[in-house]
């Protein structure tokens, strides 16, 4: 009939929204990630759902059972006959349900050891970057410490060098003070023999003092000898030994150029005029290569001049004889008494020279020191004063080189 044709569909229908609230429900449940609320959900879906099972295969309500009984006395033999198939139908949904929930537990146990293998994975990996963490402090705590180490071993080793150079630089200080005064108690009139004490021994000086006292002695006993008997000659005499002296602008003008900026460059026209007209003739000898040498170590500051005892004398081996010897000067080759000789740089050969060319080579160096002070601003005269004195040095190159030579005669 239509009655109950729309009941059975009203039914449908009501099944249908709930199984669609469990579906969700089950949805719901699938995306949380505690286990135990989703085991109770999934019994509690079973249930609902054999429940429904069982309402849907009842085929009408008590009240519509009711009237069926009083109008159509067939429908209890139905539902009669159907007893037993509801009871097949409800044996089968559980033994589905069960094996659905079977089914369920057993992916949600092998879920759980995924996720305890995930677990023990990840308690590995934070063991091994702990452990890797405290390697790594460790050892930076002992790069800082050795860094710190060597720092502090670099800081004493630093201070120990600057109070080493601090110690060097105050002795500096004084030798360049007492240079400075020597410098400034040279004058061209007067020039203080102080300031080259290795290449003039104090004989040397004695006998210029010496010399000078003569002159005066004689110049006085000559002149009260004037009282009428005596001619005009002292006087005369006195006139002719008399030196003046006038200044070259050419050379002046030559020095000032160099002044403004001094050097030793040889390119300057001051120095290229010296060296061809005082120093290469006054440093050549008959040994050509010796004197080059000689010139070298002259030019670099390097030349040191030393007296030799005649009391030792040395056997002259025969690789040895270019070096000379106390009869024969290694610059000249001339059989002469050497009484001194001059090594060259570092070099460990000695070279004995006789008086003469230590005189020429002597000349040299003093005029090489004093354009040294000059380059250096140790010189505290004006420009004039000074070319004077370089004039005065370029006179005793030319003297030494003509064979004119102080002895000593101590």
């Amino acid at each position: 009939c239509g009655s109950c044709d729309q009941r059975e569909k009203k039914r449908k229908r009501q099944s249908s929204g709930r199984r669609n609230s469990l579906m969700g429900m089950y949805e719901l449940l699938l995306q949380n990630n505690s286990l135990i609320n989703f085991f109770l959900i999934v019994a509690t879906f079973v249930n609902m759902y054999l429940c429904l099972s069982l309402v849907d295969l009842d085929p009408e309500p008590d009240s519509h059972r009711e009237e069926g009984g009083r109008g159509h006395g067939g429908s209890r033999d139905l539902s009669r006959l159907r007893s037993p198939s509801l009871e097949i139908k409800e044996k089968e949904i559980r033994e589905k349900g069960s094996e659905i929930l079977r089914e369920q537990l057993d992916a949600a146990k092998r879920e759980l050891k995924l996720k305890d293998k995930e677990c023990e994975r990840l308690s590995q990996v934070r063991n091994q970057l702990e452990q890797e963490l405290e390697e790594l402090t460790a050892s930076l705590f002992e790069e800082a410490h050795k860094m710190v180490r060597d720092a502090n071993v670099k800081q004493a080793a630093a201070e120990k060098r600057l109070k080493e150079a601090q110690g060097k630089i105050d002795v500096l200080q004084a030798e360049v003070t007492a240079l400075k005064a020597l410098v400034l108690t040279s004058t061209p009139a007067s020039p203080n023999r102080q300031l080259h004490p290795q290449l003039q021994s104090p004989c040397t000086r004695g006998a210029h003092k010496h010399m000078g006292h003569s002159r005066n002695k004689s110049t006085s006993s000559v002149l009260p000898q004037t009282n009428g008997k005596t001619d005009a000659q002292p006087v005369s005499v006195q006139s002719v030994i008399k030196e003046d002296k006038e200044m070259d602008s050419v050379l002046f003008a030559e020095f000032l150029m160099w002044k403004e900026h001094a050097s030793l460059d040889r390119a300057s026209a001051f120095l290229s005029r010296i060296y061809r007209e005082d120093i290469r003739p006054c440093l050549s000898f008959t040994r050509t290569e010796l004197s080059q040498m000689v010139q070298s170590a002259v030019e670099n500051n390097s030349l040191t001049i030393e007296p030799v005892a005649l009391s030792a004398v040395p056997a002259v081996k025969a690789s040895a004889l270019e070096c000379g010897g106390l009869k024969k000067c290694a610059l000249s080759g001339l059989p002469r008494m050497c009484r001194h000789r001059i090594k060259l740089g570092d070099k460990g050969n000695y070279y004995y020279i006789c008086p003469s060319s230590r005189a020429r080579i002597t000349a040299v160096c003093n005029f090489f020191t004093y354009i040294r002070y000059i380059q250096q601003g140790l010189v505290r005269h004006n420009a004039e004063q000074m070319f004077w004195e370089v004039l005065r040095l370029r006179k005793e190159m030319t003297v030494a080189k003509l064979g004119f030579y102080v002895t000593d005669q101590g």
